[in-house]
């Protein structure tokens, strides 16, 4: 348990960051766009991966706080062993589509970004490094999700 909340306090104090980033750099951009008259030309890239990696980082964060969106209309009518079983089921969805959608596909989407050098065109950054979030929230799900099933 005491991994999981330090995994929970790293994440959360990187998504803050991550979100402070992303107001100076809008914040700058439309003070260099309107008072300086010459908009700074990485200030939109920028923004556009900064929220790519609070989004896909969010959701993990999400996940492993067991805030994401659920409809529980059908879950209630069932007995609480009957509740505790479709938790499960659910979570073992919730990993399998982690492992096989975020985990390999981000990987290979990271690594093909890699071989192919493929570079932002204002910043000049790998792409690579932009799609990294992906199987990496994906492992975070998995860890959530698999503490939830091993905790309960």
């Amino acid at each position: 348990m005491q991994l999981r909340k330090t995994i929970d306090k790293v994440l959360a104090n990187a998504l803050v960051i991550i979100m402070a980033v992303m107001v100076l750099n809008v914040l700058w951009q439309v003070f260099s766009r309107f008072l300086l008259g010459a908009p700074s030309s990485f200030t939109d890239e920028l923004a556009r991966y900064l929220l790519i990696w609070i989004g896909i980082l969010g959701a993990a964060y999400v996940s492993g706080q067991n805030l994401h969106v659920a409809i529980d209309v059908l879950p209630k009518r069932f007995s609480e062993k009957t509740q505790k079983i479709l938790k499960s089921i659910v979570s073992w969805l919730i990993i399998l589509f982690s492992l096989f959608a975020l985990v390999v596909g981000g990987a290979r989407l990271v690594y093909i970004t890699y071989v192919l050098d493929q570079h932002s065109p204002a910043l000049q950054m790998p792409l690579a490094l932009v799609y990294l979030v992906i199987p990496i929230s994906g492992v975070l799900i998995i860890y959530y999700k698999l503490s939830d099933i091993l905790t309960k």
